[in-house]
């Protein structure tokens, strides 16, 4: 939406983070973290929404940062359709 008094539009949203490694603050190994992606895909989550729920539920900011891959070839490996 626009704001109120003027023409412009809002910056709001979430950004990567900015770190490219582990963070201190995740316990889960990566085997867990992949565990978890394939059993939110078995749902029928989507991979934005996987992202989503691992950020909210586990602190995870990225998943190709825990487990050097993203979700997609996680679920590619795992021969899931998404």
């Amino acid at each position: 939406m626009a704001r109120m008094h003027s023409r412009k539009k809002g910056k709001s949203g979430s950004t990567r983070p900015a770190r490219r490694e582990k963070p201190v603050w995740v316990e889960l190994s990566s085997e867990e973290v992949v565990n978890e992606v394939v059993k939110l895909a078995r749902k029928g989550v989507s991979q934005s929404l996987i992202g989503v729920v691992l950020r909210d539920s586990y602190g995870i900011p990225l998943v190709k940062v825990v487990t050097g891959k993203s979700i997609n070839q996680i679920l590619k490996e795992h021969d899931i359709e998404a």
